[in-house]
């Protein structure tokens, strides 16, 4: 890599590394044969490639690698390297040229996948990111021999290729428009920085300036230098610049003389009033556009009231006050910069025109167009020939040696001027005035455009005042002047929007696991809310704030969880935390107070490169690596992948078990004699007693029974979903007696925790409905069924495991329901999950048949919602039905409205016997 200090924000606000694009390359199963091609030639097979490629891409020399030093990456050419980790090297070489300086990057191999590989690069601009990886793909495979080009990988990003892909400044062009188009003004960005300093998170909602600092309801928002404090009345009244001028001389504040008129016949008359020269400008015009100074005479007078009129309805014509222009910055009531603002203009040499004289001036790096860069390029227009005119120039004029020719009325930046700093240099007369400018118009952050001989003597001795006070003040004057000190001006309107001691952030709570993530984020919230916070819940439900569903989705993932930090009501986030959310774009979120991992088992194996229970467990610990260091992570002491995860879990670790007693696994009992915190579930009646261990105090918080989500104690794995939601909410400060009372209220009611052991007692049978979907699941649900079995006559189940799940997964599902009930109907997910129809079911009863069920007590029926009419016309007075959905509230409801003697004829639905 360059050779360049990392600061730690190459990714834009709360995205880190986990989010940078990610390639595969080749991207599609079918280029396999390809890809291990590919895997046979390291750039050491490769004698010219090396030179090629640095010779369009000087600056990979300068590139560390993994050596850390300037020519690191070149040796890792010469000595063998493979061509993804080069790709990665050339995304973020191309970046560097267009303007976005990234450093980060990370090439690993897919296991089982010999050729395919993940790429993660740093990006500050994610179009700009995926762009430059297309071209570097396009740009490295077009180097190699014929017969060993693909381009599969790029075209799978949606982005169009380079038609030469080794057109390097065309490429470099490409990216330098897309980032002109995403990137943020010198102002908001500057705001962002100040923000990400103080630690504030940062949200860009949009495609222009409009950000949001911190989360839930510590948010505040800004575009550009508009504050979530800044009053609309402000903005409105330094928006009608006659209105502005009357409230400021009523308080006493030097402004000029002048009026509003629609007809340049009424400023004329007015002229002998007020005298020459003159102002004119736009009621409700910005930027300097048009605007005329120096009116001396009538002919004047008529044009530039034209040239108003067409940036307006409404003309003010005003005395021009004498001195030069300063932009003065007054942000939460004080003077925070003092710019001396100079129109555009250029220097005679004696042999350029002022065409060509422009042109040099805009060669400086400094100018870009609009608001890009801190300086802006002048562009000749009409308002500049009209100008150059009144003084016998055009164009096409040679000025002589020294001669300074102004090319605009104003000093604005946006039309090309330049910026002094001269905020120690001005009086503190001066300094009151513009306080005051402000706070007349009730503007947090204000610019007031000040006309002054010398800035350093009172006004009141050397004539001028206030001519212009503005509302969203631009900042790069001040943050880059071309000339004099740099001041940082958005540390004071992020001080002023979050006051030090003041925290910006909601507590995040983060919650994974292969089971009982739902159960656990339910009851935390419920705790919580107990506890009267306003809670933003995201479950494969759906999106919840304030215990109302807002949207009913799977929503464990990055997206939903930023949908409630983004909402402005809510107090604390309690979010459940998906693997493929975190395999696809990371977490949503920069840091939790607390993380959670509830246990890891087999599931998903064999699914986007995660073939072991070692590789999901990395996965998962995702969430307490990202923990706060001042927040604590909560882990399963019975999970043996939950301890392996311990060693790099961050903040304080809390454990939480089931075997607590004589039964305390050594791991725990070390770290409750150390002072540290645990709670656990002590032997006794009816599921025993959940105890709290902290600072070697023992405190018994209720008995197991007493929460009704354990079924009267019997429901072990609900009874660790409450030890871990106590635990969470009890390191967060939540007092003992609340975390208690909630529970107590915690029921299986589909309400409570749908699809979670929802149970239903009617007609002469109970139904279970529960979400267990893989094969720890349902044996966890085993252990409920068998409690129960003796009050029942039969046990009747509806089995189904989702078709992406390795064939020993799905084999093992049936063998396990084998176990537990006397009669299995087998149904396959709505989608199948790739597998054709029938095949899932298929596996699942080649299991249940291997453990000894009889055939003719296996069922196999595809579609879910015929599945479970099935499951209940097969049951009888006495039964016990358990039904695991896909299509949860859908399947509920149909439970609901079942009533015996519904059953539709055999004809209505496909049973296939094992």
């Amino acid at each position: 890599m360059r050779r360049r200090p990392y600061s730690g924000a190459d990714n834009f606000g709360t995205q880190h590394l986990s989010r940078a694009p990610s390639l595969q390359q080749p991207a599609h199963d079918q280029d396999t044969g390809r890809s291990r091609h590919l895997e046979e030639w390291p750039t050491d097979r490769l004698p010219l490639f090396p030179d090629h490629l640095l010779t369009l891409l000087p600056g990979l020399g300068a590139h560390g690698c993994s050596y850390q030093t300037p020519g690191g990456l070149v040796r890792r050419l010469r000595s063998g390297t493979w061509l993804g980790h080069v790709i990665e090297h050339v995304a973020l070489e191309l970046q560097c040229l267009a303007g976005s300086q990234v450093t980060r990057g990370k090439t690993r191999s897919v296991r089982g996948r010999p050729g395919v590989y993940n790429i993660l690069y740093a990006y500050k601009d994610a179009e700009t990111g995926l762009a430059a990886g297309a071209f570097a793909i396009a740009l490295v495979l077009s180097l190699l021999p014929e017969g060993l080009r693909s381009i599969e990988g790029a075209r799978r990003l949606g982005m169009e290729l380079p038609s030469d892909p080794q057109n390097i400044s065309a490429m470099v062009e490409t990216l330098r428009a897309i980032l002109r188009r995403n990137s943020l003004g010198p102002t908001t960005a500057a705001l962002m920085q100040a923000a990400e300093r103080r630690g504030i998170p940062v949200m860009r909602l949009n495609d222009q300036s409009l950000i949001q600092l911190g989360l839930g309801s510590r948010q505040k928002r800004i575009r550009a230098s508009i504050t979530a404090d800044t009053s609309q009345i402000a903005v409105d009244i330094a928006g009608d610049k006659d209105l502005t001028k009357r409230l400021l001389d009523e308080a006493g504040l030097p402004v000029p003389r002048g009026a509003v008129y629609r007809q340049a016949d009424e400023a004329l008359a007015e002229t002998r009033r007020l005298g020459w020269p003159l102002v004119v400008k736009p009621l409700d015009g910005n930027h300097g556009r048009g605007v005329t100074t120096g009116v001396r005479d009538e002919g004047t007078l008529r044009a530039a009231f034209d040239h108003a009129l067409r940036h307006g309805r409404r003309v003010i014509v005003e005395q021009q006050l004498p001195g030069h222009d300063h932009r003065i910055l007054v942000i939460g009531g004080k003077v925070a910069a003092v710019a001396e603002r100079l129109p555009a203009h250029v220097m005679g040499d004696g042999r350029r025109t002022i065409a060509e004289l422009i042109d040099l001036v805009n060669q400086d790096p400094r100018r870009g167009m609009g608001h890009e860069n801190m300086l802006t390029r002048i562009v000749p227009d009409a308002a500049m020939t009209a100008l150059l005119a009144r003084s016998g120039h055009d164009l096409g004029t040679i000025p002589a040696p020294g001669q300074i020719v102004q090319l605009r009325d104003t000093a604005n930046l946006s039309t090309g001027g330049t910026a002094v700093d001269r905020t120690d240099d001005i009086h503190p007369c001066n300094r009151l005035i513009a306080e005051q400018a402000a706070a007349t118009i009730g503007l947090d952050v204000c610019g007031i455009d000040f006309l002054s001989p010398d800035i350093s003597r009172p006004v009141s001795e050397t004539g001028g005042g206030i001519v212009e006070v503005n509302a969203a003040p631009g900042f790069r004057m001040h943050l880059d002047p071309s000339s004099g000190q740099p001041r940082d001006v958005a540390a004071p309107v992020i001080d002023a929007l979050f006051p030090r001691g003041r925290s910006s952030r909601i507590p995040i709570f983060a919650i994974t696991g292969t089971n009982g993530k739902s159960t656990t984020v339910r009851m935390v919230e419920r705790i919580l809310t107990h506890h009267g916070l306003n809670v933003g819940m995201t479950t494969t439900s759906g999106i919840y704030v304030g215990g109302q569903l807002l949207k009913a989705v799977d929503a464990s993932g990055p997206r939903s969880a930023r949908s409630v930090l983004r909402n402005p009501t809510v107090d604390a986030a309690v979010l459940e935390t998906a693997r493929g959310g975190i395999l696809r774009e990371g977490l949503g979120f920069d840091g939790a107070d607390v993380g959670s991992v509830l246990n890891v088992t087999p599931d998903h194996l064999g699914l986007k490169g995660i073939d072991t229970l070692e590789d999901l467990a990395n996965v998962k610990a995702v969430v307490v690596e990202s923990v706060s260091r001042r927040g604590y992570s909560v882990l399963n002491a019975d999970d043996p992948m939950c301890v392996r995860i311990a060693r790099h879990a961050r903040g304080t670790i809390v454990w939480f078990s089931l075997n607590g007693g004589s039964r305390i696994p050594e791991l725990l009992r070390r770290h409750i004699e150390s002072g540290g915190t645990a709670l656990v579930r002590e032997d006794g009646a009816d599921g025993g007693m959940l105890v709290i261990h902290r600072s070697g105090e023992r405190k018994e918080l209720m008995p197991a029974a007493a929460i009704p989500a354990t079924l009267d104690g019997i429901a072990d794995f609900n009874i660790a979903n409450a030890l871990a939601a106590a635990a969470i909410c009890f390191v967060h400060g939540i007092p003992a007696d609340t975390i208690r009372q909630s529970l107590v209220q915690f029921t299986n009611s589909f309400a409570d925790s749908p699809g979670r052991l929802n149970i239903r007692d009617a007609h002469d049978r109970r139904f279970i409905v529960d979400y267990a979907h893989n094969p720890a699941g349902l044996a966890a649900l085993g252990q409920v069924v068998d409690a129960l079995r003796s009050r029942h006559r039969r046990v009747i189940g509806m089995v189904s495991i989702p078709g992406d799940r390795r064939d020993s997964d799905i084999i093992e599902m049936g063998s396990i329901a084998a176990g537990i009930f006397d009669e299995i109907i087998f149904r396959e997910a709505p989608d199948g999950r790739g597998r054709p129809p029938g095949e899932t079911n298929g596996l699942m009863s080649e299991g249940a048949l291997s453990a000894g069920t009889p055939a003719d007590r296996i069922h196999r029926i595809v579609d879910e919602l015929e599945a479970v009419q099935a499951t209940l016309d097969r049951g009888e007075a006495g039964d016990l039905l358990v039904i695991l959905p896909t299509s949860v509230e859908q399947v509920w409801q149909q439970v609901l409205d079942w009533t015996p003697g519904d059953a539709p004829t055999e004809s209505t639905r496909t049973v296939t016997h094992a």
